[in-house]
């Protein structure tokens, strides 16, 4: 085992003595169940952890994270964890939270084959060609770049807001809202894009059509 690896594992047991420390039931109490009041559908970018931008502890935020915090219809893996957020653990906030300079963004604005990824890129393709002529209108590249991150993660929370799951949870009266964020890389910053639904938004009745 190389060295890297090795201080994974100490690492692991600092951080229970410091725990401890501080609580000696900490983990004990961690272990007897979860009601995290946040749903967080991020990019799996490693620049990018969920709990620690936000100040969060453990059992406070459930994760689901792909390459471009993508909502994608034929994903069971991401509407299974919705499913379970929602119905099981009663989630009271989802946040759909991508990040500037994101690279699943970054590869869908050019025409490179990658291998594998490609189908997952086409994805955040649709996203350009639902918004190019406002994206082309945009000149510089690194402004035109992060307005397209923008405008994914936009699309990404229409799209969560008319899944089933949601839209039966609304039509439920059950408590839950759903928002689009931008994480500022180089700054620390996550940027609240204002695109925010709940209950009783336009969008509980606006989109029949459920995914």
């Amino acid at each position: 085992m190389n060295k890297f690896y090795k201080q994974l594992l100490e690492n692991n047991k600092k951080w229970v003595e410091s725990k401890l420390a501080l609580d000696e039931e900490y983990f004990i109490k961690l272990s007897q169940g979860q009601s995290p009041p946040v749903l967080w559908i991020g990019c799996a970018d490693s620049r990018v952890p969920a709990n620690e931008i936000i100040g969060a502890n453990p059992g406070e935020v459930f994760v689901h994270r792909n390459i471009a915090n993508m909502v994608v219809h034929s994903d069971m893996n991401m509407l299974s964890v919705l499913d379970y957020a929602v119905n099981a653990l009663k989630v009271q906030h989802i946040i759909v939270c991508g990040h500037y300079g994101c690279g699943g963004v970054k590869a869908a604005m050019g025409n490179d084959s990658i291998g594998l990824i490609d189908n997952w890129v086409r994805h955040i393709k649709d996203v350009y060609r639902f918004h190019k002529d406002d994206l082309d209108a945009i000149k510089d590249e690194k402004e035109r770049f992060d307005k397209f991150v923008e405008f994914n993660v936009i699309e990404q929370v229409f799209d969560l807001a008319k899944t089933s799951i949601v839209q039966s949870a609304w039509r439920k009266n059950q408590q839950l809202n759903v928002h689009g964020w931008v994480y500022e890389l180089s700054k620390g910053i996550v940027k609240d894009l204002n695109v925010n639904f709940g209950n009783n938004s336009e969008l509980d009745s606006v989109y029949q059509l459920n995914i």
